[in-house]
């Protein structure tokens, strides 16, 4: 199965600067073979394919139930037709105060901090908080849900299976308590988007328990790291480009677009899975039936092949070529969720500061997989 081509996702290239590392594998061998992700697609061309040939390319990598990332159709369509009202743009706009409110709160109680990590300080509480407000769940659950977050992200480093099988377990036994909660207070769908979840319907029943649990683990597992490590890249992004940063603060209305394309540069989500349901040849590389696929996003976004100097930040790019949140059946229906709460942290981080910069001799730490971003980020923040 492998060949000369093989690459070790663990290596200490690959754990010193996954983007470099990502990059030469695109320009080297951009469909490789590892016995950690299998096969892993590098190239823009090669990841939209798979996407878009949803036959071909399965979803369905687990035998967990995932509602609805881990489906195909007719399954997907129907659960997904369920969840997108959530993220509608009446739900959005809705939320938007509460959103605003959680990150004000959150910013103003470490602005008078001399010197901080950004990363432990801001953005994985700023995710937290704001999940946490959107699916109506209370305040005494942020700690726990970082550390969870945080043993999750070791454990699937170290493909540590037991414990990855404790900590879904963990999660679990949560949502248990949650929806337990939410049934004894009698709570109806309009109480909260948890208890509206466990009044949803599909197929001519209400979803069951084990799918409310893999729909809030989706949103929350899959969606905290990566908006923790999104409005990290971007505050470091703008630290390292001043005048950028003064554009922005100056003409707001560029911001969603500046966001999603800092974003494009320095991508912070990895990978996502896919199954093949079919021998299938891709990139020069015959794959067979049942084979893992693995889709690179941060080096399809850097793919010189789609974009031109790809590392650098323009304003005259496509939107539509950008993969940050996906394409096809199967593009990210919390997209316009994470677009909300990343516009609101910036306009708010801009509103009650003058400005950032990163401490002189104290670079920032990259994060291992399957993080992204930085592990720390050191950070001093000027009031206004």
């Amino acid at each position: 199965m492998s060949g000369a081509c093989d690459w070790n996702p663990r290596s200490d290239e690959v754990h010193h600067d996954q983007e470099a590392a990502y990059d030469a594998m695109r320009r080297r061998c951009p469909v490789a073979y590892s016995e950690l992700f299998g096969w892993t697609l590098f190239r823009h061309a090669d990841v939209l394919r798979a996407l878009l040939e949803h036959e071909t390319f399965s979803n369905v990598v687990s035998h967990h139930v995932s509602v609805p990332n881990g489906m195909d159709p007719p399954d997907h369509t129907v659960y997904r037709a369920a969840i997108e009202p959530y993220f509608s743009e009446a739900r959005m706009a809705a939320f938007e105060p509460q959103c605003r409110e959680l990150t004000q709160e959150m910013l103003r109680r470490v602005l008078d901090v001399p010197e901080m990590d950004l990363t432990s300080a801001v953005t994985l509480p700023f995710a937290v908080s704001v999940q946490c407000g959107f699916l109506g769940w209370p305040e005494g659950l942020k700690l726990g849900l970082i550390d969870w977050i945080l043993r999750s992200q070791r454990a699937t480093l170290a493909q540590d299976r037991s414990e990855l099988s404790r900590i879904a377990g963990e999660f679990r036994a949560m949502i248990q308590d949650l929806m337990e909660a939410r049934r004894q207070a009698n709570a109806g769908p309009e109480h909260d988007i948890t208890a509206s979840l466990m009044h949803d319907v599909v197929r001519g029943r209400m979803l069951n328990h084990e799918e409310v649990a893999s729909i809030l683990r989706n949103w929350t597992a899959g969606e905290i790291g990566t908006i923790s490590a999104a409005a990290g890249i971007v505050v470091w992004f703008l630290a390292n480009n001043p005048e950028l940063h003064a554009q922005l603060r100056e003409q707001r209305d560029l911001l969603s677009y500046a966001i999603d394309e800092i974003l494009r540069i320095h991508g912070p989500l990895v990978m996502s899975r896919r199954v093949t349901t079919k021998d299938v040849e891709i990139g020069g590389r015959q794959i067979a039936v049942g084979q893992r696929i693995s889709l690179n996003w941060i080096s399809a976004n850097r793919d010189e092949a789609v974009f031109d100097e790809p590392e650098k930040f323009r304003f005259d790019r496509d939107p539509s070529k950008n993969l940050l949140y996906g394409a096809g059946i199967h593009v990210c229906p919390g997209a316009p969720l994470a677009r909300l709460e990343l516009l609101v942290f910036m306009q708010t981080l801009f509103d009650l500061t003058t400005g950032w910069e990163i401490p002189e001799g104290k670079p920032p730490r990259l994060a291992f997989y399957p993080a992204s971003g930085f592990a720390s980020l050191p950070m001093r923040l000027m009031r206004r």
